[in-house]
C-alpha cells in the first residue's frame, strides 16, 4: 500500500465509519487481524454500536504493516456485500455515497412514523438487495424476539448505513407495492427537501403527545392558530402560544431590555421565538433587524440552531450558526452579514470583537442570552456586556442592540437575607442592562398546568460499616506517597518536600485530587544542576502522582458504586499502562497492585460488601416503577466514572436491567475517560426522547442547563448538590404531573445544603417580587449607578499590555525535561497555532497517526507528536499539513519554559499566558527544506 493510499483512507475515514459494520467483514480479514483485536472490535459494537466499532477497526487497519492488507480489505468489502464502499475507496470518489445523505436525513426525520407504520417483514424481501445478508437476518431475529417496531427501527439503522446508491428508490417501490401510506412521505423523485412540513407535524402530534405539551423545544408551537386535526389538509398549521408565554414576551416586545425568569420546561425558547419574530417584523421597508442568540453549551447551541432554523426559514429569514467546532472553517464576518439570525457560542463573538472581525455590537439589533445567570466575572457573556456598557457609558453615538436574558433562576449568590438577594439580582440586571424582570404572575394557573413542581424527598443512606477494599487501596497509596517522599529526603531539598508535610489521609476525595495537581505543578518547574537527574526525578514523580490520582478515583467509585466497578477501573488503567511505555517505576507500581489483586478480586465479589447506597437506589427505582411502569428517570451523578459504573450496575442487576440505561456526559477528557462527541450527545438525547424502552438517563452536570430533555417524572440526585441555580435546573428536568425529586446521600451536610438552596429559592422569588414593585425610573437609576461603579472598578483594574519579552528561552519537555527548542525558533500560524522551524526539532519528536484526522481551513490534522525519548513519550501536540508545508503544532502546556540567563522555570496553560515575542510564520523560512520536512515527518509515522 502506498503512503498516498494510507493518507486517503485517513481522509475518507468518516465514510467508512458511517457505512461499515466491521463485524461483517472480520472473518475475511483473519490473515491480518489478531484474535484479541477481533474480539475488541466485536465488543465495541456490542457496547457502543457499529460506528464506534468501525472507528476501532479503521485504527487497527491503518496500523498494519504487512504486505497486501489494503487489497485484502477491498476484497473483504466485496465479499461481504459492501460493493458501493469498495468502489468508492478504489477510485477515491465518494460522490455516490455523499448523494445518499439527503435521503438519510429524511429517513431520520421520518423514523417515528416508519417504525409505527411499517411491517419490516413485508418489505424486507423487496429491499434485501440493498442490505448486507447478516443485516437481513438481524432484522428478522429482532422482529421475532422484540417485536415489529423494534425490527423496523433496526431496518432504519441498516438503511442509514447502506452504500447502495439505489436504496432510496428500491424502498419507494417496496412501499408502493405494499400500498403503505408511508410511501406518500418518502419523496425520492423530488428530493428530501420537498417533503411537506405539515406531514411531519401531524405525525408528531399523533405519536409524540408528550413532546408537544411538555417539550421546551418549540418546533411544535408557534405564533398563530391552534393545531389542525389530523384530517385537515396537509398545510403548515402552527400552534397558538399560551397566555403565560405572551405575558413573558410582552415587555421585550415593547422594546425593553428584559430578563425572562421562568421554570425549566415552560418554553422559554418558544418565548424567544415570539420576541424575535416580533422584532424582525417591526422594521420599516428598507431597514432590517439582525438577531444574535447565545448558547453556552454545544448541545444547546445545536438544539437552538435547529429550532430557529425550522421556525424562521419558512418565514423567509436566513438563519446560521457558528460554534467553536465550526469557527475555523467559516468566515464569521460573512455569516453575520448575510443572515438575519445568528446562533453563537459567546466566545466566538468575544474573539471577533477582540480581533476586529466584528467592529461593534451595533451590527446587531437584538441580543438574546440563554442561561443569562452566567453573566458575571470574566464569563464570555460578561465580556460581551463590558463592550456594550463601555459604549453606553462612554456616550458612543452607535446604536446598541436590545438585550434579552433567559433563565430558570437568577440566583442570589451568597446572600443571607432578602435585602442582599435584591442587591445581587440588581447587579445581574446591571450587567445585562435590564430594568425589567419578567415572570409569570397573571397566568400562574395555566403555567402550573404545564410545568409541575416535583415533590422533593431527602434520603439519608448509610456507608459500609467496614471497607477492606478502601484499606488495601489506601495502603498502596501510602506506599506510593512514601516512595515520592523518599526522593526529596534523599535530595535534601525543601523546595518540594514541604508539599508532603500536609496530612494526606483524606484519600478518595476532591481535596486529595487538588493536592495531586498542586504537586504536579511544582514538579514541572523543579530544577537541579544535574539535568539528567532532574529529568529522572520529574518523570518518577509524574508516574507516582498519576497512580495516586487513579487510586483516588477508584476510591470515589468504591464509595458510591460497587467495589467491582472500582476494581475494573483500576484493571483497565494497569492494562493500558502495560500497553504503553512500561519503565522500572511502572513495573514496580504494577507489581504492587498485582500482589493485592487476588485479595481485591475476592473482596469485590463478596455479597457482604454490597454498597448500602445502591440498595437504597435500587429500592427507590423498583418502588417508582412499580407505582408507574411508564416512569422516565434522570439520574444525576458527579463524575463520568460514576456514570459508567452505575450504567454497568443497572444493566447487570436483574431487578433493574429492564430500564435499559443510557448515559450523557460532557465533551472534555479527564484521566482515562474520553468525553462524548457532540453527535454522540445528540444521538443519546434523541434516543431518550423517542425510545420508550430507554427508561433512565444517567448524566453529569452536562444535562443541568438548557439541553431539552423529554418529559420525565423522576429526578434522582445521587450525592449531587450544587447552588440554588443548579437545584432549580436539575429539579426542572422532572416536568410531568406527579413528578418526584430524590436527593440520595450519606452526607447529612448535603441535605442541609439542599434545604438551604430551597430557602434561597424562596428568598430569590421574594426579592424578584420586591423589584417588580419598584418604579421603573427608580430601578433604571439603581442599575445605572451600579454600572458606573463597576466600570470605575473595571477601568482601575485594567492592566497595560505587557511588552513582549524578546530574550530567547528554552522549551523543555514537561515530563522528562528533555530540551525541545528555543523560543526564537517558534512561529505563529494564523494567530493561534505555533510551530517550530528548523531541522533540529524534527529529531526531538516521534509521530504516530492521529486517531481522528480532520481538516479545518488550510490545516489538515494528520498525526500526534510525542517526546522522542523512549522512556518518556510525552504528548507534545500534533503534526499537520498547512497549505504546501508539513509541520508540527506544539501545545505550550506540554512544556516547561526555562530562562537561559537565570535558569528560572515556569509553566503556562495557554499560549496567550506566555509573554514572548511571537513571530508570524513566513513560508520563505521553510521554502528550502519544505519537501525534506514533509518526507521526514511522514517517515516518523508509525
Amino acid at each position: 500500500m502506498t503512503a498516498e493510499q494510507r493518507r486517503n483512507l485517513h481522509a475518507f475515514g468518516d465514510y467508512v465509519r458511517k457505512t461499515l459494520d466491521p463485524t461483517f467483514i472480520l472473518s475475511y480479514m483473519a490473515p491480518w487481524f489478531r484474535d484479541d483485536e477481533v474480539q475488541h472490535i466485536q465488543a465495541e459494537k456490542n457496547n457502543k454500536g457499529p460506528t464506534e466499532a468501525a472507528s476501532l477497526f479503521l485504527q487497527f487497519l491503518l496500523e498494519l504493516q504487512e504486505e497486501g492488507w489494503f487489497r485484502g480489505f477491498l476484497d473483504a468489502l466485496n465479499q461481504a456485500g459492501y460493493c458501493g464502499l469498495c468502489e468508492a475507496i478504489e477510485s477515491w470518489d465518494f460522490q455516490k455515497i455523499e448523494k445518499l445523505e439527503e435521503y438519510r436525513s429524511l429517513l431520520r426525520r421520518l423514523q417515528p412514523e416508519f417504525k409505527t407504520t411499517i411491517n419490516p417483514k413485508d418489505i424486507l424481501p423487496e429491499i434485501a438487495e440493498c442490505l448486507i445478508s447478516q443485516e437481513c437476518e438481524e432484522i428478522l431475529q429482532i422482529c421475532s424476539s422484540k417485536g415489529l417496531m423494534a425490527g423496523a427501527e433496526k431496518m432504519v439503522e441498516c438503511l442509514l448505513r447502506s452504500d447502495k446508491e439505489n436504496w432510496p428508490k428500491t424502498l419507494k417501490l417496496a412501499l408502493e407495492k405494499e400500498e403503505s401510506r408511508f410511501s406518500e412521505l418518502w419523496m425520492v423523485d423530488k428530493g428530501a427537501e420537498d417533503v411537506k412540513m405539515k406531514d411531519l407535524e401531524d405525525d408528531e402530534m399523533k405519536t409524540c403527545d408528550v413532546q408537544i405539551f411538555y417539550k421546551e423545544e418549540p418546533e411544535n408551537q408557534n405564533l398563530s392558530q391552534n393545531s389542525c386535526s389530523s384530517s385537515a389538509p396537509h398545510t403548515y398549521s402552527p400552534l397558538k402560544p399560551r397566555k403565560y408565554q405572551l405575558e413573558l414576551a410582552l415587555p421585550a416586545q415593547n422594546g425593553k431590555n428584559t430578563i425572562i425568569c421562568a421554570p425549566t420546561g415552560c418554553g422559554k425558547t418558544f418565548v424567544s421565538l415570539l420576541i424575535c419574530e416580533h422584532h424582525l417584523k417591526k422594521f420599516p421597508r428598507g431597514r432590517k433587524g439582525k438577531v444574535v442568540f447565545f448558547a453556552i453549551q454545544l448541545p444547546v447551541y445545536e438544539q437552538q440552531k435547529s429550532v430557529f432554523s425550522k421556525h424562521f426559514e419558512r418565514l423567509g429569514y436566513k438563519v446560521a450558526g457558528i460554534s467553536g467546532a465550526t469557527s475555523d472553517t467559516v468566515c464569521v464576518e460573512q455569516i453575520v452579514e448575510n443572515n438575519d439570525i445568528i446562533i453563537l457560542t459567546p466566545q466566538i463573538l468575544v474573539n471577533c470583537l477582540t480581533n476586529g472581525t466584528i467592529p461593534s455590537l451595533s451590527v446587531f439589533t437584538l441580543m438574546i442570552f440563554d442561561e443569562c445567570h452566567n453573566t458575571s466575572k470574566q464569563h464570555p457573556y460578561n465580556v460581551i456586556m463590558f463592550n456594550y456598557l463601555d459604549r453606553k457609558l462612554g456616550g458612543s453615538s452607535d446604536s446598541l442592540p436590545q438585550v434579552i436574558g433567559l433563565t430558570a433562576s437568577v440566583g442570589v449568590g451568597d446572600a443571607k437575607n432578602k435585602a442582599e438577594a435584591t442587591e445581587y439580582i440588581c447587579k445581574l440586571c446591571a450587567s445585562l442592562d435590564t430594568s425589567v424582570i419578567a415572570t409569570v404572575r397573571d397566568n400562574l394557573e395555566e403555567l402550573e398546568e404545564v410545568v409541575y413542581k416535583p415533590q422533593k424527598f431527602f434520603r439519608k443512606v448509610e456507608l459500609r460499616t467496614t471497607d477492606r477494599f478502601k484499606c488495601i487501596i489506601s495502603q498502596l497509596m501510602m506506599e506510593i506517597e512514601s516512595l515520592a517522599k523518599s526522593i526529596f529526603e534523599e535530595l535534601g531539598t525543601i523546595t518540594l518536600g514541604g508539599l508532603f508535610q500536609i496530612q494526606n489521609s483524606n484519600f478518595g476525595t476532591q481535596k486529595y485530587e487538588q493536592w495531586i495537581v498542586k504537586v504536579q505543578k511544582e514538579c514541572a518547574v523543579f530544577q537541579m544542576p544535574d539535568k539528567d537527574k532532574e529529568s529522572r526525578i520529574c518523570k518518577a514523580l509524574f508516574s507516582y502522582m498519576s497512580h495516586l490520582r487513579i487510586y483516588n478515583d477508584a476510591l470515589i467509585i468504591n464509595e458510591h458504586a460497587r467495589m467491582k466497578d472500582a476494581l475494573d477501573y483500576l484493571k483497565d488503567f494497569f492494562r493500558n499502562i502495560r500497553a504503553a511505555g512500561f519503565d522500572e517505576i511502572e513495573q514496580d507500581l504494577t507489581q504492587r497492585f498485582e500482589e493485592k489483586l487476588q485479595e481485591l478480586e475476592s473482596i469485590s465479589i463478596d455479597p457482604s460488601n454490597e454498597n448500602p447506597k445502591l440498595r437504597d437506589l435500587c429500592f427507590i427505582l423498583q418502588e417508582e416503577y412499580h407505582l408507574n411502569p411508564e416512569t422516565r428517570t434522570i439520574l444525576f451523578v458527579k463524575t463520568r466514572a460514576l456514570v459508567d459504573a452505575l450504567k454497568k450496575w443497572i444493566k447487570e442487576n436483574p431487578k433493574l436491567s429492564f430500564l435499559k440505561p443510557s448515559i450523557l456526559t460532557g465533551r472534555g477528557k479527564t484521566n482515562q475517560n474520553i468525553g462524548m462527541t457532540l453527535p454522540a450527545q445528540k444521538c443519546v438525547l434523541d434516543t431518550f426522547r423517542t425510545d420508550k424502552d430507554n427508561k433512565i438517563l444517567i448524566t453529569t452536570s452536562v444535562a443541568d442547563e438548557g439541553i431539552d430533555i423529554a418529559q420525565c417524572n423522576l429526578v434522582i440526585l445521587y450525592e449531587y448538590v450544587g447552588n440554588v441555580i443548579k437545584m432549580i435546573q436539575t429539579r426542572g428536568r422532572g416536568r410531568a404531573r406527579g413528578s418526584k425529586c430524590f436527593l440520595l446521600t450519606a452526607n447529612a451536610d448535603l441535605i442541609d445544603k439542599e434545604k438551604m438552596n430551597m430557602y434561597k429559592e424562596e428568598m430569590m422569588n421574594g426579592a424578584i417580587l420586591i423589584l417588580q414593585t419598584w418604579d421603573e425610573a427608580v430601578f433604571k437609576e439603581k442599575i445605572h449607578q451600579i454600572q458606573i461603579r463597576e466600570k470605575i472598578i473595571r477601568d482601575n483594574q485594567g492592566k497595560p499590555e505587557p511588552v513582549p519579552d524578546k530574550k530567547t528561552k528554552k522549551l523543555l519537555c514537561k515530563k522528562c525535561k528533555a530540551f525541545a527548542c528555543y523560543t526564537a525558533d517558534i512561529r505563529m500560524v494564523e494567530n493561534c497555532h505555533f510551530t517550530v522551524v528548523g531541522d533540529a526539532f524534527r529529531e526531538r519528536f516521534v509521530s504516530k497517526l492521529h486517531p481522528k484526522p480532520k481538516s479545518f481551513g488550510n490545516i489538515e490534522k494528520r498525526a500526534k507528536i510525542y517526546c522522542a525519548r523512549p522512556d518518556c513519550s510525552h504528548d507534545w501536540g500534533i503534526y499537520v499539513r498547512y497549505k504546501a508545508f508539513e509541520m508540527p503544532f506544539i501545545k505550550i502546556e506540554s512544556f516547561v519554559v526555562e530562562d537561559i540567563a537565570t535558569g528560572v522555570q515556569t509553566v503556562h496553560a495557554k499560549w496567550k499566558d506566555f509573554n514572548f515575542e511571537k513571530l508570524s510564520f513566513d513560508a520563505a523560512e521553510m521554502a528550502g527544506g519544505a519537501q525534506d520536512l514533509g518526507l521526514q515527518g511522514m517517515g516518523n509515522l508509525e
